[in-house]
């Protein structure tokens, strides 16, 4: 098995439409796109022509687990969205109840029916009769009610292609009676003599000749639109014999997309049952998908990249769920040793592959626990490190540390030290600066060493004391105080350093600061956000980004100055946001809701709309 392309298909699947986030202390900041060091050279490789979900179809090193797609290489684990749902996993109880084991226990019992040593016309009908009841447990999402329907579909193919054998057996007597008879009617004798003259003798052929030609013409006409039919007929019977298993197929791959490797072991069962022929080749990718308007293969997929067998499918299938297994024992062997890092990355790796599994399912709580700690503290030293706060970071590393053997401290802490020991230098620096009264290198020094790592504690100390003999800290205090008062917050935040130093021994004014600074950070990554969004040319989600913002910080200029510039850019789009938003102001919950519904429309990633049919459905659900 193609190991790379069946886990591109699955992260694929997990993932939607969504756009990648990763994380950016994966890339450099110079480089948004940089090839992480020891990914395969093919991952960067961009294929020409529009793929579904970029340039080119995402694919997967699992030997260095990164994606490319788009031209871009990205880290699965620090992927927000994979990260989101696997803590939602780690949260959740195990699937234990009698509804679980019930809903277990169907499945075996129809894939044991439908086995090829017991297949049988009552094995089926038995199996057949379970669907609906499996289809009764949550988690199933109802897949077992669309198994259901879709053999149901096949039996009424089924039944009319029976119904148009019995026609044609039918035409085909017809067509034998019809032609006996124009034979018939073509041998039949001449009636009475010819005359003996010549030219009565030729008239009376030609007559005799009409009247054989009138007996067979309605012979004749009616055997060949008896053959017509018979030919269309046939035809017909093809045809629906051949779109019933494309669309059988169809919904065996849409499972396999879905991670649903049960329920393709159970298509595929019946499917060979229903379709009896020992055809095996799969025609969704080339018969069905070829048909389809592009809209239509971008929401599903381009399903030409799946295997050319419905064999292919069901190894696959088999092959993923042998995986995952391994992927669970090896997680409870590294659990038990205390090896959390190895344990967690195991356990992603089979959650990413069999999400919907009875080996990930069947998981206690209480194994699963013992990872979300060691997982969400990673997660939290991604984000320290990502801000700078370098002394929060360096205590995660410590805790990190106690709490798994197999934790790699070098990389984190080597990136701490470095920070640390620069930042030193540069506040060393503003010191002999402000001994020889070298105002602007102090301002730079200062600046460089806040850049570096804004919380340092020895940055009050030092401010303070190069402050504390002068005028300048009293000024810049008077300075805050005034562009506070006039909420102009961007100066505060363009000159950060002056006054980070300023009210280092004032925490009132120091508490103020720090809510400006965080307020105007929002705004600027707002911002870029949105700056990024726009260079892919995603005008509506760069709206949305400077949204977000303005709701925090609405007196922002920049902040201003980029809404209007979007909105003109996604006009449909921030009309529907805004009508919907007026309208469930004014408690219009139904109107509100077509809106949003219709901004979702004009831009499928949309949060703000996502949110707005979230809440509104609730409203509109409550008795």
């Amino acid at each position: 098995m193609n190991r790379r392309i069946f886990a591109t298909v699955v992260f694929t699947c997990l993932c939607g439409k969504t756009a990648l986030t990763q994380n950016p202390l994966s890339i450099p900041e110079s480089s948004p796109a940089t090839p992480v060091q020891g990914g395969s050279p093919k991952l960067a490789q961009s294929k020409e022509g529009g793929g579904f979900l970029g340039k080119d179809i995402p694919s997967f090193d699992p030997g260095s687990e990164v994606m490319a797609w788009d031209g871009k290489i990205w880290n699965v684990q620090d992927q927000r969205v994979f990260r989101a749902r696997f803590e939602k996993y780690l949260n959740s109880e195990e699937e234990t109840g009698e509804d679980a084991k019930k809903y277990r226990d169907r499945m075996k019992t129809m894939l044991d029916l439908l086995s090829p040593a017991k297949a049988s016309k009552e094995n089926f009908r038995k199996a057949w009769a379970i669907l609906p009841q499996a289809s009764e447990y949550e988690p199933d999402a109802g897949l077992c009610n669309s198994l259901d329907d879709a053999i149901y579909g096949v039996l009424m193919a089924q039944r009319e292609v029976t119904k148009i054998d019995d026609q044609n057996r039918t035409l085909a007597q017809r067509k034998d009676t019809l032609e006996w008879n124009s034979r018939f009617a073509a041998d039949s004798g001449l009636l009475g003599p010819a005359p003996k003259n010549p030219a009565a003798a030729e008239q009376w052929n030609k007559e005799q000749a009409l009247k054989r030609d009138m007996k067979m013409q309605p012979l004749l006409t009616e055997l060949g639109e008896v053959n017509a039919s018979i030919a269309g007929n046939r035809v017909k019977k093809e045809a629906l014999r051949l779109q019933a298993k494309i669309e059988f197929q169809v919904l065996i791959a849409q499972l396999f997309l879905q991670r649903r490797f049960e329920h393709v072991l159970l298509a595929n069962r019946f499917y060979r049952t229903l379709f009896g022929d020992g055809d095996s080749q799969l025609r969704v990718a080339d018969d069905y998908a070829a048909n389809q308007s592009d809209k239509n293969k971008e929401s599903f997929g381009d399903i030409s990249k799946l295997p050319k067998t419905i064999g292919q499918l069901d190894a696959l299938a088999n092959e993923a769920i042998r995986d995952v297994r391994e992927g669970v024992e090896a997680f409870s062997f590294l659990l038990e040793k205390n090896e959390l890092k190895s344990a967690s990355e195991r356990l992603s790796e089979a959650f990413v592959v069999g999400e919907y599994l009875p080996e990930i399912r069947l998981l206690p709580r209480t194994k699963k626990r013992q990872v979300i700690e060691f997982t969400q503290k990673s997660n939290q030293l991604l984000s320290s490190l990502e801000v700078k706060d370098y002394e929060r970071a360096a205590a995660l590393v410590r805790e990190l540390e106690s709490i798994s053997r197999d934790f790699d401290s070098a990389k984190p802490m080597a990136a701490i030290e470095t920070a640390r020991t620069v930042s030193a230098l540069h506040l060393a620096k503003a010191r002999a600066a402000a001994s020889s009264g070298d105002r602007t290198t102090l301002e730079n020094e200062l600046r460089s060493a806040t850049e570096i790592w804004p919380r340092n504690p020895a940055l009050a100390e030092v401010s303070g004391a190069i402050f504390s003999q002068t005028d300048v800290q009293q000024q810049a205090l008077n300075d805050f105080d005034r562009l506070y008062a006039q909420k102009n917050f961007r100066q505060i935040y363009e000159d950060k350093v002056r006054f980070i130093a300023a009210t280092a021994l004032d925490r009132v004014k120091q508490e103020k600061l720090k809510q400006v600074l965080d307020q105007v950070q929002l705004a600027e990554a707002a911002l870029l956000r949105a700056a990024e969004l726009a260079k892919r040319g995603d005008s509506a989600g760069a709206w949305e980004s400077v949204e977000r913002g303005f709701s925090d910080y609405p007196d922002d200029p920049k902040l201003n100055q980029a809404r209007a510039e979007f909105t003109t850019k996604a006009a449909e789009f921030v009309r529907s946001i805004r009508t919907a938003q007026e309208m469930e102001r004014k408690q219009q919950w139904g109107s509100s809701l077509a809106w949003y519904l219709q901004a979702q429309e004009d831009y499928a990633s949309s949060e703000i709309a996502q949110e707005g049919i979230l809440r509104l459905s609730s409203k509109i659900m409550e008795p």
